[in-house]
C-alpha cells in the first residue's frame, strides 16, 4: 500500500471537519491546534507529528502509525484508535474520554494527567507507559 504525499501546506488543508486522509503520509508535520474532528486517518503514517492542542474528536485513527507523536493537551474524545501504534507517544494532559484503544500499542507512551474516562483499553499494550495522574482509569 503506497502512502499518499500531501502536495500542499498541511495545516491549511486538513482543518476541514471530516476530511478523508486515509493512508496519508504526514511524517514530522506540525499540526498544532489543527481541527481534525471526525477526520478519517485510517492507516495513515503520522509518526513524529505534532498534534499539540489539536482537536481530534471522533477521528478515525484505526491502525495508524503514531509513533513518537505529540498529543500534549489534544482532544481525542471518542476517537477510534483500534490497533494504533502509539509507541513513545506524548499524551500529556490529552483528553481520551470514550476513545477506543482496543489493541493499541501504548508502549513507553507518556499519559501523565491524561483523561481516560470511559476509554476502552481492552488488549492495549501499556508496557512501560507513564500513567502518573491519569484520570478515569478503572481498577479491578
Amino acid at each position: 500500500m503506497d502512502s499518499k504525499r500531501f502536495p500542499y501546506p498541511v495545516k491549511k488543508s486538513v482543518e476541514e471537519q471530516k476530511a478523508n486522509l486515509t493512508d496519508v503520509n504526514l511524517i514530522g508535520q506540525d499540526l498544532t491546534g489543527a481541527n481534525l474532528a471526525g477526520a478519517n486517518l485510517k492507516y495513515a503514517n503520522l509518526r513524529n507529528v505534532n498534534f499539540t492542542g489539536a482537536y481530534l474528536y471522533n477521528a478515525d485513527l484505526m491502525y495508524t502509525n503514531l509513533r513518537n507523536a505529540n498529543f500534549t493537551g489534544a482532544d481525542l474524545s471518542g476517537a477510534d484508535l483500534i490497533g494504533a501504534d502509539l509507541f513513545r507517544a506524548d499524551l500529556i494532559g490529552a483528553v481520551l474520554t470514550d476513545a477506543v484503544l482496543t489493541g493499541a500499542k501504548l508502549t513507553d507512551a507518556n499519559l501523565t494527567d491524561a483523561v481516560l474516562t470511559g476509554a476502552n483499553l481492552f488488549h492495549a499494550d501499556l508496557t512501560g507507559a507513564n500513567l502518573t495522574g491519569a484520570k478515569g482509569l478503572k481498577q479491578d
